[in-house]
């Protein structure tokens, strides 16, 4: 991964540039943001298909709690996801499939999920989704970060060996992975040539 991911002064990510008059106003934009970052988590998770064999379903909430980690930033991706988690824990039906809780094997995914986005958030600040290359391996990061976190709990779930757990909870996913990177490394770039400036630095 290039040094360029990890170095450098913090500057602003996309959801910066969205305009707020004011302090208060900054501050309203930003907490319709934490909702509504949950929110389209919550809809992502909805685009389930099964998988056989594991009970781990291929969902959209990967891809979207990673791109909003590269466009809210650290501090809202962080707030955003764990108002996602907490609220489906308290019995909102917008984990996978409609269901809520805190006791499914592929819970280990949701928490993979916030830290993820919050480290994709911090990279984005230091320009990991300026270019193509740079969000390639933001993403493969974050993707493995969630992995390193859900492929284990759901071994430790299940009672599956390692190998078991990888096979039902990696493999099947790695494809699927390679899309939403694609997906993310076209947007993300175009959307900074779209705003065609340079980003500001972050307060």
């Amino acid at each position: 991964m290039s040094s360029a991911l990890v170095a450098g002064r913090p500057r602003a990510v996309l959801a910066d540039l969205l305009p707020a008059a004011s302090a208060p106003a900054a501050r309203v934009r930003d907490a319709a943001l934490v909702v509504g970052g949950a929110a389209l988590t919550g809809i992502a998770a909805q685009l389930s298909l099964p998988v056989p064999g594991s009970p781990v379903p291929v969902t959209g909430q990967t891809f979207a709690a990673l791109l909003i980690g590269a466009s809210f930033g650290p501090a809202r991706a962080m707030l955003s996801m764990t108002l996602y988690v907490l609220a489906g824990m308290a019995g909102t039906p917008w984990f996978s499939e409609g269901t809520s809780g805190y006791g499914m094997p592929s819970f280990g995914y949701l928490i993979g999920m916030t830290l993820a986005a919050v480290v994709v958030g911090e990279l984005a600040r230091r320009g990991g989704d300026r270019t193509v290359v740079r969000t390639v391996a933001t993403m493969a990061l974050g993707s493995a970060l969630i992995y390193g976190v859900g492929v284990p709990y759901l071994a430790l779930a299940t009672g599956m060996s390692a190998s078991e757990a990888v096979a039902a909870g990696l493999t099947p996913f790695l494809l699927g992975d390679a899309l939403k990177v694609a997906l993310a490394m076209g947007a993300l770039p175009a959307a900074w040539r779209l705003v065609g400036r340079r980003r500001p630095e972050a307060d």
